[in-house]
């Protein structure tokens, strides 16, 4: 039979039979060694070469020893052997999480928030898997995640309907303002009470932004008010006195640190959910299957309430 033409149809029980042969030299013993009677034996290894195309031993009264076509392919099969008991070893580190990577996009406040924590603990149960961590707004870590850079996003706003989701938290507003404003020393606001506020807003881009905007567009403070895309950069505006900003909760550590009073907005509908999304149809790796549990846990823990 032609090689070029033969149907390869080896099985493992096959490549096993070779090797004892090859190694035995002695149709009765490789037989035994295999538990198979000496005809069967015979037939597969018949069955063998036919598939080869090629003689793989010669056969003499005594003896049987591999043509050099089967010394060739006897190389080439202890070769894949390895190769398997490297694959198998390999797939057994990644299931026990000893080897392998995890990659979150995160939006930059639960990156700053949560996410060291996070990391901390994984990689304390984890330490051998890799773990990369990418800073960016709600459209950027969907981007991510829709061209597979990440296995993870933590995200909110922007189209999530291709996107299997668990909710990690709801968050509440907050005015952020001087210490000696007007509004500081009260329990809560509305949105209607800050009409007439100088407004540092962040950028429309923003998740913060668009929730407010679909809150109440028209009760945004005045026309004309500053604008950052860096939560820094709107906390240093807002100590330096040029005007207000309303924030959700998670991101509060940024106007912590510059000394400025927080107060709770009081406005139906006005909360950012916050979402851990994976793509549909997509399995996470057992290493990211352990990074979205820990995220979720957290996010118990810190006062959210994950429901899929």
């Amino acid at each position: 039979m032609n090689s070029s033409t033969a149907s390869i149809n080896l099985s493992a029980r096959d490549l096993e039979a070779f090797l004892a042969l090859a190694q035995a030299q002695h149709f009765t013993r490789a037989a035994e060694r295999c538990h198979l009677s000496q005809s069967a034996f015979s037939q597969k290894i018949a069955r063998i070469e036919r598939t080869a195309g090629v003689a793989l031993f010669e056969r003499s009264t005594r003896h049987v020893t591999l043509t050099p076509e089967g010394v060739v392919f006897a190389e080439e099969v202890r070769r894949i052997q390895q190769d398997l008991q490297h694959a198998v070893a390999h797939l057994r580190d990644l299931a026990n999480r000893r080897v392998g990577k995890v990659s979150v996009a995160a939006l930059p406040s639960v990156a700053a928030v949560w996410m060291p924590h996070v990391i901390a603990r994984y990689r304390a149960a984890n330490p051998m898997v890799r773990v990369q961590l990418f800073d960016t707004l709600a459209q950027g870590s969907l981007d991510l995640l829709r061209a597979g850079t990440v296995d993870l996003a933590i995200t909110a706003g922007g189209d999530l309907a291709e996107f299997h989701l668990t909710q990690l938290k709801n968050e509440r507003f907050y005015l952020v303002c001087p210490q000696d404003h007007a509004m500081a020393k009260r329990r809560s606001v509305t949105l209607a009470q800050l009409g007439n506020e100088e407004i540092v807003h962040l950028a429309r881009s923003s998740s913060v932004r668009q929730c407010l905007e679909a809150a109440d567009a028209g009760a945004l403070g005045r026309a004309g008010g500053l604008e950052s895309e860096h939560l820094a950069t709107v906390a240093a505006l807002v100590a330096q006195g040029l005007g207000v900003s309303i924030v959700p909760e998670l991101t509060l550590f940024h106007f912590e640190r510059a000394g400025l009073a927080a107060v709770p907005v009081r406005h139906a509908g006005l909360a950012r959910p916050i979402y851990l999304a994976r793509r549909k149809g997509k399995a996470l790796s057992v290493a990211a299957q352990a990074m979205a549990h820990e995220i979720e846990a957290h996010a118990r823990m810190a006062g959210g309430r994950p429901l899929r």
